[in-house]
């Protein structure tokens, strides 16, 4: 062999000398990346799993929001006769007070007079001090 040849065959030593550790970390990768991929598919199972419940419970939550609907439409058409009842009394109480109102005040007798001013309750004596003290003040 010359050589050209021996430096050739070093070389291509060299060369798989490198490649070598790229090898095993790619072998690596690739195994890690197995591994990942079970694991993503647990993953999506649970995820699949937890989409099914959701839908469970959107279904609950929707019988039960048109129960509750069925429900207050039924209440208020129960209401509706009470309603229309306070209304009817509402008005015949209002016309009766306004009767009453009128009779009260054809009943009040007209203030045209006036009224003799009222007596003062208090003795000489109180009227007298009461007079020293705002004299004072």
């Amino acid at each position: 062999m010359t050589a050209v040849e021996w430096a050739a065959q070093l070389l291509v030593l060299l060369l798989l000398g490198l490649a070598l550790p790229l090898a095993w970390r790619l072998n690596a990768s690739l195994m890690r990346l197995r591994s990942e991929r079970e694991e993503m598919g647990q993953a999506a199972e649970r995820l699949a799993e937890a989409t099914r419940a959701a839908e469970a419970a959107l279904v609950r939550l929707r019988a039960s929001t048109e129960l509750a609907g069925r429900q207050l439409a039924e209440r208020m058409a129960a209401a509706e006769p009470l309603r229309e009842d306070l209304r009817f009394l509402i008005e015949r109480g209002e016309a009766l007070a306004d009767r009453l109102e009128a009779a009260e005040r054809a009943a009040r007798p007209v203030a045209t007079e006036p009224r003799p001013a009222p007596t003062d309750p208090r003795s000489s004596a109180e009227r007298s001090l009461l007079q020293a003290l705002s004299a004072r003040s």
